[in-house]
């Protein structure tokens, strides 16, 4: 099963899981990894790139913002990951739709869970002025 990870800034990630456990009823299965104002760019593409080795299977990492430091960090990790066999897919503009779908959908396949999540989102975009 695909594995959840939150990279983003501090403290978005944690606010998210929070969330999703307040939402889901139960702890979220998933890994935060939230970016300090203050923190070392390089260090942190090092701390994360070991934290997606040891995550063992396939992990899908939602980020906040695209191009912004955490993304970055993230793009770097999985880029250094990759070398050593490690499978990740990066999706940013991470809403709680998305992370709520990532959650419940728990597929096998990260490039299916992907689309799946980036879907998710796109459908939870209403806007309510316009609804039944």
């Amino acid at each position: 099963m695909a594995r959840i990870l939150l990279v983003m800034h501090a403290p978005l990630g944690a606010a998210f899981a929070d969330c999703a456990g307040h939402v889901l009823g139960r702890e979220p299965g998933l890994s935060v990894f939230d970016v300090a104002p203050d923190a070392d760019p390089e260090a942190e593409v090092t701390r994360l790139a070991r934290m997606l080795q040891h995550q063992g299977d396939a992990t899908l990492v939602l980020c906040d913002i695209y191009g912004a430091t955490p993304f970055n960090i993230a793009k770097r990790a999985i880029r250094l990951a990759a070398s050593e066999g490690i499978d990740a897919h990066l999706i940013t503009g991470t809403n709680l739709c998305m992370v709520l779908k990532a959650l419940t959908e728990q597929q096998e396949n990260p490039d299916k869970l992907s689309e799946a999540v980036r879907e998710g989102a796109l459908r939870g975009i209403v806007n309510a002025d316009q609804s039944n």
